[in-house]
């Protein structure tokens, strides 16, 4: 397939012959960086195929993302509709998606980046790697299905200092905290070396054991539940603290808040 273009962005989707598929964010002036353009663009890469038995994750040049494009935020849309349920859907789909995947995590994965990584099945990175969740420097409630991923794979009480305290982690450190399943300087060999095996196992013994793992991993919460944690998020997308915390970040200044 070829390079598909959209809003500055690229996503280069290669399908190797090996059964694993190589999607690759490219977008250079935000560190790859995602927007609804390039997230509709991996979701329709998502699409399972007989052909696909592997997928490898990867940014271009150096970093793996940085994010979701914070121009394109904002508050909620019509109908209730939140500023990040595309990238919600896109990236269950990735953790739902029948064959394995991995991250190849060069640089940074900060935010949105952080949990395109942890929709992954392995994380495979370099000693440059770095993770960081600003949710709470930008005023924003984070998805409950981003912090159920993150809390799975570190605990709750790490989770919480990524998201509540902002912790910024090394590639050692998120080694250590089972972030990482791997750190070395040839990343990208072992990323594919693991692809390959994994594309040359049974599919449907793959498939299979992995959406076992992933409901044995999940409690489902009640709809109750959910429509709350969704108001407090469409609450906190529209408020002027989010409005802040943007300007603060693009403007590469401390925000101030006010509560409100």
């Amino acid at each position: 397939m070829e390079p598909v273009v959209a809003t500055g962005a690229s996503l280069n989707v290669e399908d190797r012959d090996d059964g694993v598929r190589v999607l690759t964010l490219s977008n250079p002036a935000r560190r790859n960086a995602l927007d609804d353009g390039l997230l509709a663009r991996l979701d329709a890469a998502l699409e399972p195929a007989p052909h696909v038995r592997a997928l490898l994750v990867r940014g271009a040049g150096g970093a793996f993302c940085s994010g979701y494009d914070l121009t394109h935020l904002g508050p909620p849309g019509a109908g209730g509709r939140l500023p990040d349920d595309l990238l919600v859907e896109c990236l269950l789909k990735l953790e739902s998606h029948p064959a394995p995947s991995v991250a190849l995590v060069e640089g940074a994965a900060v935010g949105a980046g952080f949990d395109l990584a942890a929709s992954c099945d392995f994380r495979i990175g370099t000693p440059n790697a770095v993770f960081l969740m600003p949710p709470a420097k930008l005023g924003i409630v984070y998805s409950p299905e981003g912090l159920a991923r993150a809390a799975r794979l570190v605990g709750v009480a790490r989770a919480k200092q990524l998201f509540l305290a902002a912790r910024k982690l090394s590639a050692r450190e998120a080694l250590e905290w089972g972030l990482l399943d791997d750190c070395l300087a040839d990343a990208e060999t072992r990323a594919l070396a693991l692809c390959a095996t994994l594309a040359g196992h049974a599919p449907l013994a793959v498939s299979g054991m992995k959406e076992s793992f992933g409901r044995l991993a999940r409690a489902p919460l009640e709809e109750a539940d959910r429509a709350r944690l969704r108001g407090l998020r469409a609450a906190a997308f529209g408020s002027e603290d989010a409005k802040e915390g943007r300007a603060a970040f693009l403007e590469k200044r401390p925000p101030r808040f006010s509560g409100r």
